[in-house]
């Protein structure tokens, strides 16, 4: 997960200037006062010039990996479930946006990647949608980006590319959706499935919840409408689609509506519900939420293995105290069991190499395996199996395919407690700093990848790949180009297969200059020690579970008290615990912390074992005291760091309320 942080009080400022760039753009749009720089039709034409010289197909073996990108498209080959297509994407430095129309074939048991050059080839775009089936990928759709973002150009075009040739061909035929990006687009059966998406037309948004099917055998477009009084769900796009036997799934995606007040600005709205679409009948259904279901958020990636569908990432915005923006960016994983509804959390089973030896762990095949918790005493013992009304009740309710409506048991998941998020105002983290650092996960021990939006997810021989994406750094937009593997079947570790190079970034924010310049000026007499606090130091060395503690102790090496607050917040962000369910309170034991979260652990557990009553509630405290102890040693640091700080503050707000007293009250006694 990432932050983005506004300092209080000039949130209001800040809003203004971008207010005033945003409304400079679109004059420029309307008025089509554009650079030649941004001049789509010119650069769409030239792009079509260059795409005639093409007079053969031609294949380059052994090529580095992709360029960093985000909202591309990766599917599995129908005919080879080892190899990957990947194609499209975008990349935006802080200065220019980069669109891509590049494809390449990467063979998993290789683990090399082929770059192919086609005549006849799709004009680059991002945002698409591209669909398998039989030997020949589908692309509908997508966007072109100007460099600097003041045009777009919307895609309604049609591509089949052959596997066996890696020819293109466009598809011209009556009847297709009109030009969009941000819809989705699934297989069911011999037909392709488009709803939704959205439509710049300069001036606004269009959302779409038009329900569109293509015919593979008669090639044949056709529009379903809904009938008079029927249910059928919001226009919206970044949503997802996912197909189990004779349903169609829908579910969370994003748009945007007019104020009713006088100022007609927009307000952005991240949909939460689930629908089911029956491709028999064309009608939808609202589906209700059982079990424990994602928090709400937006641009997450999913995917179908099996009979389940697993959800993986997206970003939830929070306001924090009014001028604070915080943006998480998850790398958590939930699962939806398609054919009984029910969602859950998917915790990774830790392997017998990442634990200590006397803890317990998973087997696949057995459920609990035997460990030195044999030996323990009675009396701890019977902090794990000690049951209560919420165990007791949750027995029944997973035999009954679900907890329904538990929802409100999560809805604190992500949110921020009062004393932790007033420390971390004027945090501002310093970037990425190498490859490994921020990206490639929490420790040579525990690999996974960093919370992210528009990644690729697909599935094959029960591996889930994931590639790519965005995630944001203070101010900074980083994209990545990682790929991580994933057996669903074991759910035992994330395998880093490419690691994140380092993503270019050539912005210089002029709100962190103003910001740093009053920094500095106000402390300017406050001494040398509090002068270097403000210095940035760009040797910044990797977050991890090895050296969390020590950074945060300040053993590792003399880190200044600015850069120290912003790796503490990194630590909070990367290890997840604003997760409420996954992180102990603060002086929480261990009994205290699987009393309050065991329903959340039991049904994590129950996806690995199927197991019920007294052996479930073993398993979901394996998990739940594997995150304690894991977690224990850094919360206890945190503690008293912010405990140090607070004392501080308060001392340093003592020292100034008495310099200011007489003044303030000067100041207050008009007001009355």
């Amino acid at each position: 997960m990432g932050k983005k942080g506004k300092k209080p009080g000039r949130g209001k400022e800040k809003t203004e200037r971008k207010t005033a760039k945003s409304e400079g753009k679109r004059i420029r749009r309307e008025s089509k006062k554009v650079s030649e720089e941004d001049d789509i039709d010119a650069i769409l034409r030239n792009i079509q010039k260059e795409e005639a010289k093409k007079k053969e197909v031609h294949v380059e073996e052994n090529v580095p990996a992709p360029s960093p990108r985000s909202n591309c498209t990766l599917s599995i080959n129908p005919v080879k479930e080892t190899e990957l297509i990947l194609y499209g994407g975008e990349f935006y430095n802080g200065n220019k946006t980069f669109v891509y129309g590049d494809l390449y074939r990467y063979d998993v048991e290789k683990n090399e990647w082929k770059l192919i050059s086609s005549p006849n080839s799709p004009p680059p775009r991002s945002a698409h949608q591209a669909i398998a089936w039989k030997n020949n990928i589908y692309i509908f759709g997508g966007e072109f980006t100007s460099p600097n973002q003041e045009r777009f150009h919307h895609y309604k075009d049609f591509w089949m590319l052959d596997l066996k040739t890696n020819q293109w061909e466009q598809l011209l035929l009556k009847g297709c959706p009109t030009a969009r990006s941000g819809h989705r687009m699934v297989i069911y059966k011999h037909k392709i499935i488009i709803f939704g998406g959205f439509y710049d037309t300069l001036r606004e948004v269009r959302y779409y919840n038009d329900l569109h099917v293509f015919d593979l055998d008669q090639f044949k477009w056709q529009e379903i409408k809904p009938r008079p009084g029927c249910l059928w769900p919001s226009p919206r796009s970044g949503f997802q689609l996912f197909v189990y036997q004779d349903e169609i799934f829908l579910y969370g995606g994003y748009s945007k509506e007019v104020s009713p007040d006088k100022t007609g600005s927009e307000k952005g709205i991240v949909h939460s519900d689930l629908w089911a679409l029956d491709p028999r009948t064309w009608e939808w259904c609202k589906v209700k939420k059982v079990g424990i279901p994602p928090g709400l958020r937006a641009s997450f990636s999913m995917c179908i293995h099996k009979k389940r569908a697993v959800l993986f990432g997206g970003v939830v915005d929070m306001e924090v105290e009014g001028d604070v923006l915080m943006s998480l960016f998850m790398n958590e994983l939930y699962g939806f069991q398609l054919d009984t509804r029910r969602w859950y959390p998917l915790e990774l089973r830790k392997d017998r190499s990442t634990k200590d030896k006397g803890s317990k762990r998973f087997d696949g095949s057995k459920g609990i395996a035997a460990s030195s918790r044999d030996n323990q005493p009675d009396s701890q013992l019977s902090i794990t199996y000690e049951e209560d009304e919420n165990i007791e009740g949750f027995e029944g309710a997973v035999m009954q395919s679900g907890i329904e409506e538990l929802s409100h048991q999560t809805n604190n998941n992500l949110c921020l407690d009062t004393a932790s998020s007033s420390k971390i105002n004027d945090v501002k983290v310093q970037g990425l700093v190498s490859a490994s650092d921020m990206l490639a996960g929490l420790s040579s021990e525990v690999v996974r990848p960093c919370g992210r939006i528009n990644s690729c997810m697909v599935v094959g021989r029960d591996t889930l790949y994931l590639y790519g994406g965005m995630m944001e750094v203070n101010d900074r937009e980083i994209t990545l180009d990682d790929l991580y593997s994933l057996n669903l079947s074991k759910l035992d570790e994330w395998k880093c297969i490419i690691p994140a190079s380092e993503s270019e970034w050539l912005e210089i924010s002029e709100d962190e200059d103003e910001e740093d310049t009053e920094d500095e000026e106000s402390n300017s007499g406050s001494g040398a020690d509090e002068t270097d606090d403000d210095e940035e130091d760009e040797d910044t060395e990797a977050i991890d579970l090895g050296n969390a503690v020590s950074i945060i102790r300040g053993e590792k090496k003399n880190i200044r008290r600015k850069e120290k607050r912003a790796r503490i917040e990194q630590i909070r962000i990367s290890l997840g615990l604003a997760d409420s369910q996954r992180t102990p309170k603060p002086g929480e034991s261990l009994k205290d912390f699987y009393k309050r979260t065991n329903t959340y652990w039991q049904m994590a557990a129950y996806e690995h074992t199927q197991h019920t009553g007294k052996e479930l509630r073993k398993d979901g405290f394996d998990l739940a005291e594997s995150r304690f102890k894991e977690l224990k040693p850094i919360l206890d640091e945190l503690a008293i760091l912010e405990a140090e700080q607070k004392a501080e503050e308060e001392e340093n707000a003592e020292t100034s309320s008495r310099t200011r007293g007489n003044k303030q009250n000067k100041q207050r006694n008009p007001q009355r």
